[in-house]
């Protein structure tokens, strides 16, 4: 049976001792929680959670849309005021990926496939993020976090174009979940792992035990090249480090488009 959360459940998500997620703004449908999201921003609502059951205009990474059926998913775009190094705009993926799969640890276990993938054990996916940053002077002055989760899609009736490759968090625990538990787990973890990384903390160490991609290997498209290796964890800056046949090198940024051979999430 699927849920059918109403407004005021979701409300339920929010704590307003919290900078991230004092308030959720939720909508049946709406464009992009993103936009949304920015819009509080610019009038000043930072820290307020949107919360969609439908996007029609949902986006993920290169221009892509996010396609989700109404009612099932989790997806919400929360837009924080930060002050970090312009540098440091991998690290603050890195939190928000993090905070994803530790708000999902009370149902399952997920890791990280870099950049912003968040999968099974098996690799299947179940979501993503995408933070849009501003800088100014070479520093991050703020930034829209978005998050896209499949929670309870039956695998029967995903597209099938994307049905060998994707799951979802139900899929993997055998129950349904609720939502608005997973929200608001989402955003104690959202605020913890923004504050400490703005106190010069680095969440690198416990994301490396969530990389997906450790000794898989995989091809990686940059945008210039297609570049194949094994996946050798991450460096201090969030780089992904590849072990190729002309050395280890650092992406910084890419697409991995293909896993060659699987060995699972680390034990």
């Amino acid at each position: 049976m699927r849920q059918t959360d109403t407004t005021a459940r979701w409300s339920d998500a929010a704590d307003p001792r919290r900078r991230i997620g004092h308030a959720v703004e939720y909508h049946a449908s709406i464009g992009s929680t993103n936009n949304r999201a920015a819009e509080l921003l610019a009038t000043g609502h930072p820290g307020v959670v949107v919360v969609a059951d439908e996007q029609v205009a949902g986006r993920g990474r290169r221009g892509r849309t996010w396609t989700s059926p109404p009612r099932v998913n989790l997806m919400c775009s929360v837009a924080v005021e930060v002050d970090l190094a312009a540098r440091d705009a991998g690290l603050l993926g890195a939190a928000v990926a993090l905070a994803v799969v530790e708000a999902a640890d009370p149902w399952a276990v997920l890791g990280v496939r870099w950049p912003n993938d968040i999968v099974g054990g098996d690799g299947r996916k179940l979501g993503g993020i995408l933070v849009e940053t501003a800088v100014r002077d070479e520093r991050l002055t703020s930034a829209v976090i978005g998050v896209g989760l499949n929670v309870n899609w039956p695998g029967t009736e995903m597209p099938l174009e994307i049905r060998d490759g994707a799951t979802s968090l139900a899929a993997v625990v055998g129950d349904e979940i609720d939502r608005v538990a997973l929200l608001a787990g989402l955003l104690d973890h959202l605020e913890r792992e923004i504050a400490d990384l703005g106190a010069g903390l680095t969440p690198l160490p416990r994301l490396r035990a969530r990389s997906w991609l450790d000794g898989q290997t995989i091809e990686i498209d940059t945008g210039a090249a297609l570049v194949r290796g094994i996946g050798a964890g991450l460096a201090d800056d969030g780089s992904l480090l590849v072990d190729t046949d002309a050395g280890r090198i650092a992406l910084g940024h890419g697409e991995v488009v293909r896993v060659v051979a699987t060995a699972g999430l680390p034990a």
